[in-house]
């Protein structure tokens, strides 16, 4: 049986995040009829050729269904695709309990993924964040209290009123707490959201400062443990997300739910962002071939670990020199790898690497 990484998209939250341009709604009413949709899909798309060995519950806001609830997605994957080996589930540290993290950890969840974002009153607030410091402490603690010895924050760079300094004490408050890996992206202003209907408004850091914070988060993550390795995410030794890890090594992937992305067969496909549609029985939308040598070039780059240099064209190959004696890209053992300040470049030197 060939292996797939399973993702679930949970499409509520209680309350829409001013920057977040991910598919969700804030309402629930939906909830149970969607879940029963989910389970259905989940059974019709087994043939017998596949086991999972990730499974990967996002959102959205999955911690807004009860723990009962996801419980039950988890054990419907495991009853049609074996036990993966990492269960991941994100959460709200606001909307955590003892109840729901020991039934979603007696089902199998197995690795907790928090959405903090800072550490600090006046960047949480602007970011809409519900849970205070206290909260996300909390919560992080009666997570490893039961059981769960796999946890990660999500951390946002150059986001309104950061500095270097409080860049700085939310990386001191993540390195003080039970966590194996930290999330650390740079805050990309969507259109249609809040942010980007009020960009204008905002008190952000300008490019260069937030390069400097990119390269600040990268120095003092390394130096807490957390090893870089991939352009926005750090893990110590051995908790590297397995299911991510399959996207940029272009494995094989089921997204089931509104809005959830699937690579299966060396084709991709979609479903639509529509809840009720879903819901429904709609099919999903064929989005073409996938898994060519340009699209594994361009992942393997967002990867620490680089690509085989063999697998560059022979232009590509020849501008190595020139982009190693910028601090832009290493090689080594066969590979081409970008450095940190390589990666705030990455879509242009990818670009370039592909043509």
């Amino acid at each position: 049986m060939k292996n797939l990484g399973i993702y679930i998209h949970i499409p509520f939250c209680r309350s829409k995040c001013p920057y977040c341009d991910f598919f969700s709604l804030v309402k629930t009413d939906t909830a149970a009829a969607y879940l029963e949709a989910v389970n259905c899909r989940l059974e019709q798309f087994q043939t017998g050729e596949y086991k999972a060995d990730t499974l990967y519950i996002g959102g959205g806001t999955p911690s807004v269904l009860t723990g009962e609830q996801v419980a039950s997605l988890i054990e419907t994957a495991k009853k049609h695709y074996g036990t993966p080996a990492e269960i991941t589930v994100e959460c709200n540290p606001s909307d955590v309990d003892e109840t729901f993290l020991r039934r979603i950890y007696a089902a199998g969840a197995n690795r907790l993924s928090f959405g903090m974002q800072s550490a600090v009153a006046s960047e949480r607030r602007a970011l809409g964040r519900r849970a205070d410091r206290v909260q996300v402490e909390n919560a992080v603690r009666l997570a490893a209290d039961s059981g769960f010895a796999n946890i990660s924050l999500d951390l946002m760079l150059g986001i309104p009123h950061q500095t270097a300094d409080s860049l700085h004490e939310s990386i001191c408050f993540c390195a003080s707490l039970p966590v194996q890996h930290i999330s650390a992206y740079i805050l990309k202003i969507e259109e249609g959201t809040y942010f980007g209907k009020h960009r204008d408004a905002l008190t952000l850091p300008d490019e260069d400062a937030t390069a400097d914070l990119y390269l600040q988060a990268v120095e003092e993550l390394e130096a807490a443990g957390f090893r870089q390795y991939e352009i926005s995410n750090f893990a110590k030794p051995g908790y590297e997300s397995r299911h991510n890890l399959k996207y940029w090594h272009l494995e094989e992937y089921l997204g089931v739910g509104a809005a959830a992305h699937s690579f299966v067969g060396g084709r991709r496909f979609y479903y639509e962002r529509d809840i009720a549609g879903f819901i429904a029985g709609a099919k999903p939308v064929d989005d073409g071939a996938g898994g060519d040598r340009e699209e594994a070039v361009m992942l393997a780059l967002r990867l620490r670990e680089g690509v085989e240099t063999a697998l560059l064209s022979d232009s590509a190959r020849k501008k190595i020199p020139f982009l190693k004696a910028q601090g832009y890209v290493t090689e080594l053992d066969g590979r081409v790898a970008f450095t940190p300040q390589g990666f705030l470049i990455s879509n242009t030197l990818i670009t370039e690497l592909t043509e």
